[in-house]
């Protein structure tokens, strides 16, 4: 909790890594309910503008090296739940 959290996330494609490459994190509250949506990366980063991660979610992965981590600015215990990285290189998946 105040510190920041880093959420690591690496992968390997078989193909090389291209624009097209996509990461995607969602984020479920440990209560349940609605998947968000709160960071998405194509070329460069986009943290989202909603939501309750707005504003506080940095990246700092370099898709070049497998790595797609992300930190969490300022984390409360709300901010408990399941957070998910999907990384796609197409056609590799």
């Amino acid at each position: 909790i105040g510190e920041q959290a880093s959420l690591k996330c690496s992968f390997t494609s078989s193909l090389p890594i291209s624009e097209r490459l996509t990461v995607d994190w969602t984020y479920r509250p440990l209560t349940g309910g609605q998947m968000e949506t709160v960071f998405h990366y194509q070329s460069v980063p986009y943290p989202t503008t909603v939501g309750k991660f707005k504003d506080r979610i940095s990246w700092v992965g370099n898709v070049a090296k497998g790595d797609a981590s992300i930190a969490i600015q300022s984390p409360v215990l709300s901010d408990n739940g399941t957070f998910i990285c999907s990384v796609k290189n197409p056609p590799d998946v």
